[in-house]
């Protein structure tokens, strides 16, 4: 049932990752809009998610919050969407779709925001160089048409729009490998969806924001 699976999103956040997860599955649910500095801290959804951030899903009783762990729970709730792939072949799923979450979201933070880590001390955070993790990523998107193979998975959901974002707003280096592997991604019916509703919501907003 729609109430049974509720989504809290903002349009202009990671949520557009767990949208085009939702739009995937196929499942019916629904939208909480909430805003930065409003709903979004207000104690009914600081109940929900403590850190007072998006995206969040509700389904039933179980709460899921950061978009990895929904994108990696969303296709293990709804197993026919066929987004996981069988247990004995999730290697490929979980380490790319984590080391997205983690090494490439922290290398491209420390690069976006200019802070300089000193080469000897490289091996005390956890990505790493910038460079070293651009490599990783390539091999990634490169042993297969998708992350885990010949198949569409949530791990591509989650590192296409890494990849995605990183190509539109620079954060990524340009190559082609990149672009190639997001060309084979951005026609999905289920990604121009998402697209359309959040764009939608995002335009409303900053419509009524002007007044």
């Amino acid at each position: 049932m729609a109430e049974d699976l509720v989504f809290y999103a903002n349009p202009m956040s990671r949520a557009r990752i767990a949208r085009w997860m939702l739009e995937e599955v196929g499942a019916p649910y629904r939208t909480e809009w909430l805003t930065f500095d409003g709903t979004m801290k207000s104690s009914d959804f600081l109940a929900i998610n403590p850190m007072g951030k998006v995206p969040t899903i509700r389904h039933g009783k179980t709460v899921v919050t950061e978009a990895a762990a929904i994108c990696a729970y969303l296709a293990d709730a709804f197993p026919d969407a066929g987004l996981a792939p069988p247990t004995d072949k999730r290697g490929d799923h979980y380490r790319w779709m984590f080391f997205a979450a983690g090494p490439l979201e922290m290398a491209v933070s420390i690069k976006a925001f200019s802070l300089n880590v000193p080469k000897e001390r490289e091996r005390s955070i956890g990505c790493g160089s910038y460079e070293s993790v651009m490599d990783a990523l390539s091999f990634a998107v490169t042993q297969h048409p998708y992350i885990t193979g010949e198949t569409f998975t949530a791990a591509d959901v989650y590192v296409g729009a890494h990849i995605s974002w990183g190509l539109q707003f620079g954060t990524l280096e340009a190559r082609p490998e990149f672009q190639a592997y997001w060309d084979r991604l951005k026609e999905r019916p289920a990604s121009k969806r998402a697209t359309a509703i959040d764009d939608e919501e995002m335009h409303r907003q900053l419509a009524a924001a002007k007044g």
